[in-house]
């Protein structure tokens, strides 16, 4: 079958991502920056292995998986399919009621291609913040969180040719808005199962 660099929809395809975050310090942080209602929307898996290495530019997050992208609004717009999920960009208003939480699976250096994050650029979808000169590189250790906005530009370069390090990332998209507007629904909207578990 070979290596999955990349996946989509984890949140039908592997249970424990359903979970993991519900107690313990992840849910903790999650209460105290979305409140206690929340919902996890969408998983992502990210891999850069050895020999096959790949690079992202600088960007923000827009995109959001709906149950369908058929439909008038001013709040979501450029429909898209990935695959094979409905995608729809939201706009500020959504995007800033949400958290994303990226998992380091392995330690991230410089060696294997680090995000990198552009601070205050988070505010909008115009916000260029303190500009690329200005940019911060993101170390992780196995197991370690990383919370950032949807809004924050970012970016990451390809791994050291040399190097024998992997890159996984489990990304977490989580919001404290349940109702899309105009009729749209969220794809998936995971809540907490026991509200006082923590």
């Amino acid at each position: 079958m070979g290596n999955v660099y990349a996946a989509r929809n984890l949140i039908h395809h592997v249970p424990i991502v359903k979970t993991f975050w519900q107690k313990g310090f992840i849910r903790k942080f999650l209460n105290k920056h979305l409140g206690t209602v929340f919902g996890l929307v969408r998983v992502l898996y990210f891999d850069k292995p050895p020999n096959q290495t790949w690079a992202l530019p600088w960007h923000k997050d827009t995109a959001i998986a709906v149950k369908s992208n058929q439909g008038e609004s001013k709040q979501l717009t450029r429909p898209t399919i990935k695959a094979g999920t409905p995608h729809m960009i939201a706009s500020d208003g959504i995007l800033n009621e949400m958290l994303t939480l990226r998992v380091h699976l392995d330690e991230v250096t410089l060696e294997n291609g680090p995000l990198k994050v552009i601070p205050g650029s988070h505010h909008s979808s115009k916000s260029e913040g303190i500009g690329i000169s200005g940019a911060e590189i993101i170390q992780a250790n196995r197991g370690s969180v990383l919370a950032m906005r949807p809004l924050l530009t970012h970016s990451s370069g390809s791994s050291a040719p040399e190097t024998q390090m992997h890159r996984r990332i489990l990304h977490l998209e989580f919001s404290k808005t349940k109702d899309l507007p105009d009729s749209f629904q969220w794809h998936d909207f995971i809540e907490p199962a026991d509200s006082t578990s923590l």
